[in-house]
């Protein structure tokens, strides 16, 4: 049955600057505000936004908490969120509102996927290091010990969340002649295992032990918040790198840089950090961590496509029907 509150023409505010094709659909579509200087709008300004609209469009630097939701005018009823991940927005008090929550699941997977690989690569090869040694004018030339670093083939990757963006991890690191290795709360079935040769630990703790290189695919929940703390982190063996593409929150970035000021750890390359745009200023200064802000999904085919997912997620609604993408209750 049709949700009586829902109209063809809905008000939708947009939080960012989306890409301008994206944008002008959504203009043509429907009564759109949107925020043009792509600054990140004020609390305020997001409430005000909330309480005047059908529908809401934000992105992960919005955070959409339980009291802001308990603001919101009545006529909001849909959050069509800009991403996959959807750790900024209070889903049980949405819930209880009735309002519906999507994301665009999926278009960005080959995207993070590749970014990771770049990382898994980079950091045991020393290319950043190589790079800022270049730019800065003091390279001598080739040495036979110059930029030693550690090859990656032959070694044991350990994926934590073998979901969509896992498994395209697992098929590129295959051919870079990895072993996979994977923990998930759920097996994954035999062909798939089969497909990418991976190997599944039920435990955590077991995975952490048997791994050369560490990277973390999994949402940020209640469940996986600090997922990798200072105790697991303890479980890896010195040489390991760590990469993170995922959410700053699942990795305890305090005692990340712990570990690899002691040597406990050999490096890391890090797309996200707890407290973004903030960087600890540790990390900053070890030359062993490569990071990248927050671009593992940044290219131009992957915002388009996240837009289009939005505008369906919206058009649907709008219609009267399910929205294809609907965040359901294993997010929460």
């Amino acid at each position: 049955m049709a949700d009586p509150r829902r109209c063809a023409h809905p008000k939708v505010t947009v939080t960012r600057e989306l890409p301008a094709v994206v944008m002008q659909r959504l203009e043509q579509l429907f009564d759109t505000s949107s925020n043009r200087g792509d600054r990140p709008l004020s609390r305020d300004a997001l409430a005000a936004a909330m309480a005047d609209s059908d529908v809401l469009v934000p992105a992960v630097t919005d955070t959409i908490d339980a009291a802001l939701i308990a603001g919101a005018g009545e006529r909001l009823r849909l959050i069509a969120n800009f991403g996959a991940g959807v750790n900024h927005i209070d889903l049980r008090a949405a819930r209880a509102r009735g309002i519906i929550v999507t994301n665009t699941p999926g278009v960005l997977t080959e995207d993070t996927a590749d970014l990771v690989m770049a990382l898994i690569v980079s950091v045991p090869r020393r290319l950043a290091e190589g790079e800022k040694l270049v730019r800065s004018g003091q390279w001598t030339g080739w040495s036979p010990g110059g930029m030693l670093g550690y090859r990656i083939g032959g070694k044991e990757l350990g994926i934590v969340g073998m979901g969509r963006i896992g498994q395209a991890v697992a098929r590129r690191a295959r051919a870079f002649g990895l072993s996979i290795h994977y923990h998930n709360r759920h097996r994954l079935p035999a062909t798939v295992e089969s497909e990418l040769g991976a190997t599944w630990h039920a435990e955590l703790d077991d995975l952490l032990g048997a791994v050369d290189v560490l990277t973390i695919h999994t949402p940020l929940n209640a469940d996986s918040r600090d997922l990798i703390d200072r105790r697991r982190l303890a479980l890896l063996r010195p040489h390991v790198f760590v990469i993170n593409a995922s959410r700053g929150g699942i990795l305890d970035e305090d005692a990340l840089v712990d570990a690899l000021e002691a040597g406990r750890l050999a490096g890391a390359g890090l797309d996200v950090w707890r407290h973004e745009p903030e960087i600890d200023p540790r990390l900053l200064a070890l030359p062993n961590v490569v990071m990248t802000p927050h671009m593992g999904s940044a290219t131009y085919e992957g915002r388009v496509a996240s837009g289009e997912r939005v505008i369906a997620n919206i058009r649907s609604w709008a219609d009267g029907h399910r929205p294809p993408d609907q965040v359901l209750e294993g997010w929460a």
